[in-house]
């Protein structure tokens, strides 16, 4: 019996919007981002409903669940640009009444007065990339905010969104050794709001830490300090009352970020400015299978695309079945719930967590370790082996494509 296509879900969508300008670059990050040279808002903000438009359309999504300004700083943009693009969601599609609109921002770029702008114009969600609260750590990620400046960026945040405001924390940075890594998370915790993403550091080829590193004018801590500044770090905010919900996502209170949660559970998509990716089935092209869609990188490159053909999608992948799946898979185990037998369903009629799992050897050996878990509720990572999830997963693409193989095998 060959493998029915995932049941149709009422067509919903999440949209990301990548802002790719910055106003200085970080000697870490190797984002798609720019640093302008006489920016025209008024042109990108055309190319960004533009895009919005033609991508809603040929997704046919009937309904936007949340929306996520990304960058580059997005709280460089005009609040304008922000309404602007909510306002073409509205008109394209229904974008629920308590939808989640989160706002990535800087603290440098994000005064009181721009904040409230942010939320008049239909923010309701703040994300800030506080990443230290050490100005030494501030200088030599290349920030260009200090750390009193990023306390009152989240002070004045928390008046505007109460409850809605996630901070960014790096860690494993060079010369960052446990304790001081703790002493920085505490003194957050003592101010933050219900929600906290922490980030190791990795060193991208072509960013200046890179080379530093690899000249060695800078020591990075080994992986086991790292590996241990986490764990400290889970504790912490599991013991003021944090919910670990997804590998690097902390939040108490409720305050889950609903649009990241959609990508953990493989939700379609939109990605729309340059450099975006996303995940959708355009079924205005009559297609039945999902895409991976990435838009052109270079900014000028993609409002030219924009405006001669509606969309700067520069790539786009057909995901196979198979494909799909190893995506809920690997997505899926990064959250605390897993994935339910009702949910992987959804992708795989035919073909259970029981059926794929089950039966392997492997599987039941980190089981056994009590690093997983499959049972009635479904598959899902214990708290010790969130932490080590990479290491798991191997094994669980592995057995996942030999059943695939097996199944294709006997229905042929």
């Amino acid at each position: 019996r060959a493998l029915q296509p995932p049941r149709a879900e009422p067509v919903q969508a999440a949209l990301y919007v990548h802002w790719p300008y910055c106003q200085k670059r970080c000697s870490y990050c190797n984002f798609n981002k720019y640093i302008p040279r006489g920016l025209d808002e008024a042109s990108v903000r055309s190319c960004l409903t533009q895009e919005a438009q033609t991508l809603i359309r040929l997704s046919q999504v009937q309904r936007i669940n949340s929306v996520f300004f990304g960058g580059g700083t997005p709280s460089l943009a005009s609040p304008l640009t922000i309404a602007a693009v909510l306002e073409t969601v509205s008109s394209c599609a229904h974008l629920v009444a308590d939808a989640e609109v989160t706002l990535e921002a800087n603290p440098t770029s994000a005064g009181a007065l721009r904040l409230a702008g942010f939320r008049a114009s239909g923010v309701n969600r703040l994300s800030i990339g506080i990443q230290s609260l050490d100005n030494a750590e501030l200088r030599l990620l290349g920030r260009d905010h200090t750390a009193d400046e990023a306390l009152r960026t989240l002070e004045e945040a928390k008046k505007l969104f109460p409850g809605r405001t996630s901070v960014d924390l790096i860690f494993g940075l060079p010369g960052q050794s446990v304790s001081s890594w703790a002493r920085g998370l505490e003194e957050l915790l003592q101010l933050c709001d219900d929600h906290v993403s922490l980030y190791q550091l990795t060193l991208e080829r072509g960013t200046s830490l890179f080379k530093q590193v690899q000249q060695g004018a800078l020591p990075v801590p080994k992986q086991e300090v790292v590996a241990e500044m986490y764990e400290s770090a889970r504790e912490m905010l599991r013991d003021v009352g944090f919910r670990q919900y997804e590998v690097s996502n902390f939040a108490r209170n409720g305050a889950l970020s609903t649009h990241n949660l959609s990508y953990w559970q493989g939700s379609q998509y939109v990605g729309i400015g340059p450099g975006a990716h996303g995940r959708f089935v355009p079924r205005a092209h009559g297609g039945s299978l999902r895409e991976a869609r990435i838009q052109t990188l270079e900014p000028d490159s993609w409002m030219k695309e924009v405006l001669a053909f509606g969309h700067g999608t520069r790539k786009q992948t057909v995901l196979s079945q198979l494909e799909v799946l190893e995506e809920v898979l690997v997505l899926g185990l990064r959250t605390d719930t897993g994935i339910t037998h009702q949910h992987w369903q959804q992708f795989a009629a035919s073909l259970s967590l029981w059926d794929m799992f089950g039966a392997s050897e492997e599987v039941k050996e980190l089981e056994d370790q009590g690093l997983l878990l499959l049972d009635n509720r479904g598959l899902r990572c214990s708290w010790k082996g969130l932490a080590v999830l990479d290491s798991l997963l191997l094994t669980l693409l592995n057995q996942l494509q030999q059943s695939w193989a097996d199944r294709t095998a006997h229905q042929t």
